[in-house]
This record gives structure tokens, C-alpha cells and sequence, in this order.
């Protein structure tokens, strides 16, 4: 299992197939080329700690023993930025942890821990943007909800969903916010946040998958059929991590019109579009990963030795300190 020292070396690496990009290794190097066949990164295997392979690729045994000599996670992803397929590096066996998680009697207390996790970071969100009084105010008034255990999880997803309505009217007051709907991309802000929490989730999942979790097993998100509900869980307090970045890349007028086109409403990335959002994401997110894998491991070994709620870690989205 990864020391933090070690693990702050280790970095997101982002390969774009569907441009014509392929990935070799050259001894203990990761080596990708354009589709010219010229070397546009070479970096030593040992601090790499995910791959994201973008577009149509052909997996191989070597890939996959380079990925379990050196704990490197694989995730494939459509040319459009949709998951279809993941190779985690995952510790297997780990039944003590596992046995915990589906005889835990505090489900629904952890639940509750990470919606007010959430809405802490969305507060702390607005705050840095030294504006918002008034969403500030409200989302202290969801967290002054919290004080007390709410046994109903519809209740607590209403806390839940309308804080996020109060924090994306205030983060995307400027870029013509109709509402967030997932997976519908009915806006250019919409594909980006899906494209960017897609990023942040399997960057989580190969966090996750380290300790041995059963990933499919979740507190706030409950069993669905192939649902990585823990992992959905784990991400929520950093999903201010993706708003923020496009918050300021539409603020910078980094984020252009000419990057998509839409199809019957729905918008999608333009193959020709000169931004490479996934890359973006995946700076951005590399730039908190310590704040990350502090939360996952916290939980870990808080999860492996105790259940006062009190001593649940709450995840402080801060950037790596040692930038």
C-alpha cells in the first residue's frame, strides 16, 4: 500500500487514442506517441498511479503486468468521455473489511456525515469566491439540519438536493444555468461536469480499490445494480474540485462554442475542438491529490477500527502542499 510520500509522485496520465496516440513501455518507462510516431511523453512507470485511455484501444498482457508490477490503474473511456470499462490496481482478500461493511450498524450515520461533508465544501466553495452571502447563509442553514440523526434517507437527500441547487445557482449564475441533469448534457456546463466527475470518480475508484473495499457496498447511495455506490459516496465532497475549474475556465473564457456541437440536444465534444477538457480535469484533480488519498486511507483505517461517528474523517479539499 502506497506511503504518502510515495504516492505524491505519482501522477494522472491521460492517452488519446482516438487522436491516433499509442502507448508502449521501454524498461521501466510509460512511452506514448503521436500518430506519427513521435515520443510526446516519456515517464518512468514507478510515478505513474492511473491511466486514462481515451477512445478505441487493444488491451495486452503486458499492459496488464506493467499495471499489477507497479499499481498503475487502467480506465477507458468513449472518445465522448464515457466510462465503458476499468482495470483497477486492487487489493483482493480483504474479507475482515469487507465483512464489515455490510454488518456495519451505522450505515445511515455515515450517510449523513457525507452529505454534511458535501455541503461544507460547497459553503467553503462560495466563500472563496468572496461573494454569496445569501447562498452561504442557506447552506448554514441545511448544515444547522444536520445537528441531529436523521433516520430517513429521503429526508437527507432533500437536505442534499436542494443545498446543490442553492450552491450551482450561485457557482454558474453567469454561464445561463437552466440546472444540473446528469447525464442528459442538454448544456455545455452540464457535458463538462460529467466529463470532469467521470475523471474524478475513477480517480477515486483506484484510490478506493487499494484498501480492498467492496466498492458496489454504499451508505448514501444504496445497492443498485452495477453501481459503484461506495464510490459514489467517497466522491461527493470533492466534486467542488470540478466546479471550480469550470467556474474559472468560463470565467477566463477558456471555454469556447466553437469546442462542441449539439445533436438533437444533446452536446458533445467536437473532435476538432483546440481544448483538451479531459486533460484539464485531470491537472486539476492531480493538484488535490493528496487531499484525496488523506480522505481514503482516513476512512480506511477509521472504518477498520471504530464506529464513533465523531471520528469519521471529513474531507478538506486543499491543494498538495508540497506544489
Amino acid at each position: 500500500m502506497l506511503s504518502e510520500p510515495g504516492f505524491s509522485m505519482r501522477k494522472i496520465v491521460m492517452i488519446h487514442a482516438n487522436q491516433g496516440q499509442k502507448i508502449s513501455f521501454l524498461n521501466d518507462n510509460l512511452v506514448v506517441k503521436d500518430k506519427e510516431g513521435k515520443i510526446i511523453l516519456q515517464y518512468t512507470c514507478h510515478r505513474v498511479f492511473i491511466i486514462y485511455i481515451i477512445g478505441g484501444f487493444t488491451v495486452t498482457s503486458g499492459l496488464i503486468e506493467r499495471g499489477r508490477r507497479f499499481g498503475i490503474s487502467f480506465v477507458f473511456l468513449t472518445a465522448g468521455y464515457k466510462f465503458y470499462e476499468s482495470i483497477p490496481y486492487a487489493s483482493r482478500g480483504n474479507t475482515m473489511l469487507v465483512s464489515r461493511q455490510y454488518t456495519s450498524n451505522i450505515n445511515g450515520q455515515i450517510a449523513q456525515k457525507i452529505v454534511e461533508n458535501k455541503i461544507l465544501n460547497q459553503r467553503k466553495a462560495l466563500l472563496s469566491l468572496r461573494k454569496y452571502k445569501d447562498g452561504i447563509v442557506m447552506l448554514d442553514k441545511r448544515l444547522e439540519s444536520l445537528v441531529e440523526p436523521i433516520d430517513d434517507l429521503a429526508t437527507l437527500l432533500g437536505i442534499e438536493g436542494t443545498a446543490a441547487k442553492i450552491y450551482f445557482n450561485r457557482v454558474f449564475e453567469d454561464a445561463n444555468w437552466q440546472g444540473r441533469q446528469p447525464r442528459v448534457k442538454n448544456d455545455v456546463i452540464n457535458l463538462l461536469l460529467d466529463i470532469g466527475y467521470t475523471v474524478l470518480f475513477n480517480y477515486v475508484d483506484a484510490m478506493t480499490s487499494m484498501y480492498g473495499f467492496d466498492v458496489y457496498k454504499g451508505n448514501l447511495h444504496q445497492e443498485f445494480y452495477k453501481r459503484k455506490s461506495l464510490i459514489c459516496d467517497l466522491v461527493e465532497p470533492f466534486r467542488v474540485i470540478v466546479d471550480l475549474k469550470i467556474r474559472k475556465m468560463y470565467n477566463l473564457k477558456q471555454i469556447s462554442e466553437d469546442d462542441f456541437i449539439c445533436q438533437r440536444g444533446r452536446y458533445m465534444i467536437n473532435f476538432k475542438s483546440k481544448t483538451n477538457y479531459g486533460v484539464e480535469f485531470a491537472k486539476e484533480i492531480n493538484d488535490y491529490s493528496i487531499c484525496i488519498y488523506r480522505y481514503v486511507k482516513g476512512y480506511y483505517r477509521w472504518f477498520m477500527t471504530s464506529e464513533d461517528i465523531s471520528k469519521m474523517p471529513m474531507a478538506e479539499v486543499v491543494k498538495n502542499d508540497f506544489n
